[in-house]
């Protein structure tokens, strides 16, 4: 039987542990993040979040142990893969997202890293200074020259096409224009809360989205209720307010008074009469005449 370290088995339990003793578990990449930039986003999730990274492989054996507690935890292990880390907390999912989402910035490309976007550089004025640098920008590929003593880019152009390799010797020029087109961070891969297993494809989304869609849905109810009369404790004024409007506009209509509506009947019939008198020739009561 093959030996196995202690380490890996107090890491495995202390893993494992941690899995079953909070409401979230998550799995972060945390690819490409430069050790310092890590370490600085792990203490500002410390308050609310404990972050693990080791093996994989110990990882998986975790997820195993903890799932006896925890049915269904064993759905983790698809978003184990390359480098990634252990988070465990008591933030709801989405929350943890948003959380996770904010510890990323833009960085400077490396040799080889793909462009999630194009790189572009746009025409005018640069802040070099004429020297060596247009020559080191033209080897490139940037199409740099001096006008009026300034470094100028003479036309906009796609340094890098979205989804292409980043050039190294490109890579090496990105920053000195100040072109961080990278982006690090803890990467929110799968979260398990409550025997569900979220997805980054439903965690990605914006924190109003389901109280706008409550809202709409409440909205579109009241408007659905009021429209076939249905009554509920939230309609019954309102119905009420309509149903009072929509009788006294009908009894203007017909013209059968009421102690609501006798002086907007007076009022209407006033004017009408005042209407038939402008087109009648030959009135006699002065009163009348200076009306119209």
């Amino acid at each position: 039987m093959a030996h196995v370290a202690s380490w890996k088995k107090d890491v495995v339990a202390d893993l494992a542990d941690a899995m079953t003793s909070h409401h979230v578990v998550a799995i972060v990449s945390v690819k490409g993040i430069p050790s310092a930039q890590l370490q600085k986003m792990r203490a500002g999730l410390r308050k609310d979040a404990d972050v693990v990274m080791t093996r994989n492989t110990l990882v998986d054996i975790a997820l195993t142990e903890a799932a006896k507690k925890v049915p269904g935890l064993e759905t983790l292990k698809t978003a184990v893969d390359g480098q990634c880390a252990v988070i465990t907390t008591d933030m709801n999912p989405f929350k943890l997202f948003r959380a996770l989402e904010a510890t990323k910035s833009a960085s400077p490309a490396k040799a080889g890293d793909i462009a999630p976007e194009d790189i572009t550089i746009k025409a005018g004025e640069t802040p070099f200074k004429p020297g060596p640098i247009v020559g080191e920008l033209q080897k490139v590929g940037i199409p740099a020259g001096i006008e009026n003593g300034k470094v100028v880019f003479k036309k906009d152009k796609v340094l890098v096409e979205k989804g292409k390799p980043v050039p190294g010797d490109l890579a090496k020029v990105l920053p000195r224009l100040e072109i961080f087109p990278m982006t690090v961070g803890l990467d929110l891969m799968a979260a398990f809360e409550g025997g569900v297993l979220y997805g980054r494809d439903v965690l990605n989304i914006p924190a109003d989205y389901y109280t706008n869609m409550l809202s709409t849905a409440a909205r579109n109810a009241l408007a659905l209720s009021m429209s076939i009369a249905y009554v509920t404790p939230q309609t019954i004024t309102p119905l009420l307010a309509k149903a009072y409007r929509e009788a006294m506009a009908l009894s203007v209509e017909a013209a059968y008074p009421t102690k609501d509506n006798i002086k907007i009947l007076l009022a209407k019939a006033d004017a009408q009469m005042a209407a038939l008198a402008r087109k009648t020739d030959g009135l006699e009561d002065e009163r009348l005449k200076k009306r119209i």
